[in-house]
């Protein structure tokens, strides 16, 4: 006998029909008036996370709310990462209610706004950041993706079919944005951590909430201390990863020092990393590639990944 319950299945199953946690975010959008307006949401996460030309995270809301709309036409978005701070919660319920008008709601909203950083660097008009946020995430939506790039703002009352399966208006009431990932923003004590070295201290205060529930009250939680489990080291055999370097490319080979030195890399992400290997050694006219050049490579990641 089951030691489980079978809940029913019913619209918005992942907050009535489920404690399902998710992030508390911001998303500006460009009004046609070439105002900021501010929109939360919970149904947002990594879309697009490797293999692709670019990166991309997936929105999902109403097509009739002010974001949907101003995506349709605009196409440009931020997603802002809140603090945990109550006010700062009670701010982003504030905005939530379905139907306001981004005239009647921006005024009374307390979170700072400031240009984004395309913005800053290139002109081109944007959707502001929260001043206050932990991270923000610049993004376009990739509007030719499963045929979207002909919907349109302006149905408030719902959309009529066809429809598309996972981009742009998706049913009646709803809508999905993929959205490629332009610029990921961040306060430098969280940027420090991720480059430095990420200690239980250095995790950012992000809130997680659990919806909407009992038609009276938004839930969420504050950060706790983080707890860290260590990964299990597998550590291949020099053996298996000769087999997949000597299979990377037929020009450039690999000693055996150099494949000593990416032994505990997990076998999935093997290849990748012999593939950002081989194109380094390519632009450097190297066939050979010994434990010198690895720690050049090594270098050469790390000093990338300090200026992002």
């Amino acid at each position: 006998m089951s030691s489980f319950e079978n809940l029913r299945i019913v619209d918005n199953f992942y907050q009535t029909s489920l404690f399902f946690p998710m992030p508390t975010v911001i998303i500006s959008t460009l009004c046609e008036d070439g105002s900021t307006t501010l929109g939360p949401y919970s149904l947002v996460q990594p879309y697009y996370v490797a293999g692709k030309d670019y990166y991309a995270m997936l929105l999902c809301c109403r097509n009739s709310s002010n974001t949907a709309q101003n995506i349709l036409r605009d196409g440009r978005c931020a997603i802002n990462f809140i603090d945990d701070n109550p006010k700062s919660f009670k701010e982003a319920v504030k905005l939530s209610w379905p139907g306001d008008k981004p005239a009647d709601k921006m005024p009374k909203c307390n979170f700072r706004l400031e240009k984004g950083m395309i913005e800053e660097e290139t002109g081109e008009k944007r959707p502001m950041v929260l001043s206050d946020a932990i991270q923000a995430i610049e993004c376009t939506w990739m509007r030719n993706l499963d045929g979207a790039a002909n919907d349109q703002p302006g149905n408030l009352n719902g959309y009529e079919p066809p429809y598309h399966d996972f981009n742009g208006i998706t049913s009646k009431f709803g809508a999905h944005f993929i959205l490629r990932v332009d610029k990921i923003l961040m306060k430098k004590k969280y940027s420090d951590a991720i480059i430095n070295g990420v200690k239980a201290k250095d995790f950012p205060p992000l809130p997680v909430d659990y919806g909407y529930r009992d038609s009276k009250n938004f839930w969420f939680h504050r950060k706790t201390r983080m707890r860290a489990e260590l990964l299990a080291i597998r550590k291949q055999s020099l053996e298996s990863v000769r087999y997949a370097a000597d299979r990377a490319d037929d020009k450039v080979k690999f000693t055996d020092d150099a494949l000593n030195t990416i032994l505990n890399v997990p076998r999935v992400f093997l290849p990748l990393v012999l593939k950002g290997c081989v194109d380094w050694a390519k632009e450097n006219n190297i066939t050979l590639i010994n434990a010198e050049h690895m720690k050049i490579i090594n270098d050469k990641r790390s000093k990338e990944k300090n200026r992002k």
